[in-house]
């Protein structure tokens, strides 16, 4: 059961990288949270109001916690577990709605960060962004998504004025589309996998919001208007970002996990495209069904936070891999998160096997593919990294860690 704790003036209620999975709420007294911006260094300090939840996104997204607690005045704060906060509050639509809110600020904000980092131009309009995407697919020969985006363009933007660019970008599109369809079989069948979580979708009143999509469709576009998110029910889609005119694949995402979710708590554009890898089967969800949706499942509000906690992590864990200006210490920290987001059965074990290209690698540090590859060449040449088509090995992971945190202590 949840229980009232009193804290003295100057105790810790925990430590920032404490690895602690309890929920506060503030209750009375004086206490602060205390960070570091990873783009800046800087520290930043948040004084807590009565009634305040906090240490929410480590417990409920299983990782660290990023601040420190720090008691001001004596103060008496109530803890509790997750599986208790889910108990309490997962039919509170006020609590949840406001955390909600209040991570989908906190996403967008880092997001801007990574933006600027990465040198995108944060000053595009819909338009035009929306255009450069189109015209991404194009360069790579993807048609099929080139095609739906211009759809998308000219279905939000009927009277922009290069409709005529866009119409014409889309029938060139469309006639090499058909031209590589006949060559291919692409009408593979979906294979649903409803297991756990996803069974309580199958009821036959959730049926109205499913969509089917085929391979290389685009589901959402990056820039444009967003009033709906969607559940993956089979099939995998990718996660895709149009950096300078070129992609930058973000993530795949698998069955019973959502996407665009950011659509039903603010009105800004799409921050990412989102297409059908293989043939996919979702549940469509808008901001007027939203409501009843979570009525009738709270467990999906729960959800929802959850997602936003991971995400913020992993954009936050991005991040400080930005703000790295060693391109040998960039890759090598690049290598750390990918085992700290897919963390071994066999931790003792320092040898790490990683599904990645690259490319990918070149995504994730945001360096140009040829830099990565003399990076990578070099680990190689000193025995720390064998590279194939489709996959990496990391002879040591510690090696990754070590040059870190060497490459930091240079840089002091």
């Amino acid at each position: 059961m949840p229980k009232a704790v009193q804290y003295n003036k100057g105790s810790i209620i925990y430590f920032e990288n404490d690895k602690d999975e309890r929920i506060f709420i503030l209750q009375k007294g004086v206490v602060i949270l205390t960070s570091t911006d990873p783009d800046t260094g800087t520290t930043e300090t948040q004084q807590l109001s009565n009634g305040e939840f906090f240490g929410v996104k480590s417990a409920l997204g299983h990782f660290p916690r990023e601040e420190t607690a720090t008691v001001l005045q004596d103060a008496v704060a109530v803890s509790m577990t997750v599986p208790e906060f889910e108990t309490i509050f997962s039919n509170n639509k006020q609590v949840v709605y406001k955390m909600l809110r209040v991570f989908s600020g906190q996403l967008r904000q880092v997001h801007k960060k990574t933006q600027a980092l990465l040198q995108n131009d944060n000053n595009a309009n819909q338009q035009n962004g929306m255009l450069s995407v189109a015209k991404s697919f194009y360069d790579d020969q993807n048609y099929r998504a080139c095609c739906d985006v211009c759809i998308k363009y000219l279905t939000h933007f009927p009277t922009a004025f290069d409709k005529d660019q866009v119409a014409k970008l889309y029938a060139d599109s469309k006639l090499r589309f058909e031209k590589l369809s006949k060559k291919q079989d692409t009408a593979a069948a979906a294979t649903a996998n409803y297991s756990g979580a996803l069974k309580q979708f199958m009821l036959p009143a959730f049926e109205r919001f499913q969509k089917k999509y085929e391979p290389e469709q685009v589901i959402i576009c990056e820039f444009e208007p967003g009033d709906s998110f969607y559940l993956i029910q089979s099939g995998e889609v990718q996660l895709v970002k149009c950096i300078n005119g070129a992609k930058k694949n973000l993530d795949i995402l698998k069955p019973g996990e959502f996407f665009g979710e950011m659509a039903i708590l603010d009105n800004s554009p799409r921050s990412a495209t989102c297409m059908a890898i293989g043939p996919v089967e979702c549940l469509e969800f808008n901001k007027a069904n939203f409501e009843v949706l979570v009525t009738g499942n709270p467990q999906i509000a729960i959800l929802l936070l959850k997602i936003f906690c991971k995400r913020i992590y992993d954009q936050k864990r991005r991040l400080k891999i930005l703000t790295i200006k060693d391109n040998t210490a960039r890759i090598a920290d690049t290598f750390c998160m990918f085992d700290e987001m897919n963390p071994t059965a066999k931790p003792n074990e320092k040898s790490r096997r990683f599904n990645v290209t690259q490319q990918d690698v070149a995504s994730w540090s945001g360096l140009p593919l040829q830099v990565v590859q003399e990076e990578i060449h070099k680990f190689s040449s000193s025995g720390k990294l064998q590279t194939f088509d489709t996959y990496m090995i990391v002879n040591n992971i510690n090696d990754m860690r070590r040059t870190v945190e060497f490459k930091s202590v240079q840089r002091k």
